[in-house]
């Protein structure tokens, strides 16, 4: 009974099925953990749309 269970263990789970867990728990967590409100400071949030502005034009930069 004992070599059975070390047998199954050992086996382990294929890199496609693992990937598939993975986005699904990422998912939920997404879903489960959305923020009701923003939370952050009004500097906290002024320095995020900074960075949101820059990101975007980095991006319009690389694309061309």
């Amino acid at each position: 009974m004992m070599s059975r269970i070390t047998d199954e263990a050992d086996e382990g789970i294929d890199p496609r099925t693992s990937r598939s867990i993975c986005d699904a728990v990422g998912e939920r967590l997404q879903q489960n953990l959305r923020p009701e409100t923003s939370r952050l400071s009004p500097h906290l949030e002024q320095l995020m749309d900074e960075l949101r502005r820059r990101d975007s034009t980095a991006r319009g930069r690389t694309s061309t």
